[in-house]
């Protein structure tokens, strides 16, 4: 917890960087293996510390679980437990796609509130008032969620906004759930087609995936699946924009560019260079940066993952750029960590006004969450001297050997590990 990178400033990035399977992906499918008795593998899982904790809430609930390489095997007993694991849960906000699962399986299911970034609230209403819509009662009591259920009917439910974790945990209810569920409004993120891929391969009837409108035709029973995670499109777009902000030449294999439409199509706003192939692409920044305006929405919008690296850029660009926040109204936390950097960036309501300057300037920052992390690891990149990162087990949450990626591609970024 007490980890922290020294970041030398001036590098830059060049070389091939490879993808492993989408931290916002995995950790759903992982939860998505309560749903059958008997072994579920997940291959293509990054070695990030999400996946411990999601390891320890699944132990928790019954089931074993083994992690070899990049796969992971989930042993799910015929008898799951209902409650999740205190301590476990609060860790990270994604334990909270346990909700669907338990409610289907067990017909009762008791989530701590969870935990894990600070950018801002992220209320459960819309994933209870899907669950109270298929006939479960819930409430909130002791710090916990708590949905109960003798069994749940398919509904028509609309959501007020197209929020990936209601998506997901009205989909795992939905699937062993009486009669027909259409779920109008859902969210459309390349993670949610994943999970749905997974449902279907374990016996699941969804129609609709990746579109407005998913229709799901509960079914009596599923059964244990094989799976490969997508890449992971945030990742890659964290190494796409580092060419861009160091002016470097970073090839990333192991995604589909189509996932990264947009934020690709504003890098070439920035002047980059992008070629695209059918697992991956290349990003080449010759000058730099030319200021662009970002506005982060649902996918297939502008991800608000993306948006510490888009006021990264923006801060080493030439000219005035405009970053609007739709989603999570505490992210703008970054800005005054990139503003000790030396940024000129000034948030007003929910847009920060960033005007672009030749250079960062080293000092000590700390990372509020996994992607301002990185965010600030890569405005370092771009700073005199050595800065210092702070908080940096945020990151090691989200991004695996995200150190050795960096210094393999020309940076210099020291792990400094406290002993106490």
């Amino acid at each position: 917890m007490n980890d922290r990178f020294l970041v030398t400033g001036g590098a830059r990035l060049c070389g091939e960087v490879r993808v492993s399977g989408a931290k916002n992906s995995v950790l759903k499918l992982m939860a998505a293996a309560l749903l059958a008795e008997g072994v579920t593998t997940i291959h293509n899982c990054p070695k990030i510390d999400d996946v411990l904790y999601m390891r320890k809430v699944l132990e928790g609930l019954g089931c074993d679980v083994f992690l070899r390489g990049d796969s992971v095997y989930i042993n799910t007993p015929a008898t799951l437990k209902s409650d999740a694991d205190f301590e476990a849960v609060r860790k990270f906000r994604a334990s909270v796609c346990v909700l669907g699962p338990l409610t289907a399986r067990c017909g009762r299911a008791v989530v701590a509130l969870p935990g894990g970034d600070a950018i801002g609230s992220r209320p459960l209403d819309m994933h209870q008032t899907g669950l109270e819509t298929m006939g479960a009662t819930t409430r909130i009591q002791h710090g916990c969620v708590i949905a109960e259920a003798s069994h749940l009917q398919g509904a028509d439910i609309k959501l007020d906004f197209p929020s990936v974790g209601a998506t997901e945990n009205i989909l795992t209810a939905a699937v062993l759930a009486h009669g027909v569920t259409t779920l109008d409004n859902a969210a459309r993120e390349p993670e949610i087609v994943d999970l749905c891929n997974m449902l279907i391969a374990m016996g699941a009837k969804i129609e609709g995936a990746g579109t407005n409108t998913i229709t799901i035709t509960g079914v009596e029973k599923l059964h244990p699946t094989e799976h490969n995670v997508i890449g992971d499109r945030i990742v890659a777009g964290t190494w796409a924009y580092a060419a861009a902000m160091t002016q470097g030449d970073i090839t990333v294999v192991g995604i589909s560019p189509t996932w990264l439409h947009l934020p690709l199509e504003k890098l070439k706003s920035a002047g980059a260079e992008i070629d695209t192939f059918e697992a991956g692409f290349r990003v080449r920044m010759r000058q730099r940066p030319v200021a662009v305006d970002f506005q982060t929405l649902p996918y297939p919008g502008f991800p608000t993952d993306l948006q510490p690296m888009a006021i990264g850029l923006a801060a080493v660009a030439d000219g005035m750029s405009v970053i609007t926040e739709n989603v999570f109204e505490s992210r703008f936390r970054f800005v005054d960590e990139m503003q000790r950097l030396g940024a000129d960036c000034v948030v007003d309501g929910h847009h920060v006004v960033v005007r672009g300057v030749d250079q960062l300037s080293s000092t000590s920052v700390w990372s509020s969450d996994i992607r301002a992390g990185a965010g600030l690891v890569l405005a370092a990149l771009c700073a005199d001297g050595v800065t210092e990162v702070l908080g940096v087990y945020h990151i090691d949450r989200g991004y695996p050997n995200f150190v050795e990626s960096l210094n393999a591609m020309g940076a210099r970024v020291e792990r400094v590990t406290e002993t106490t």
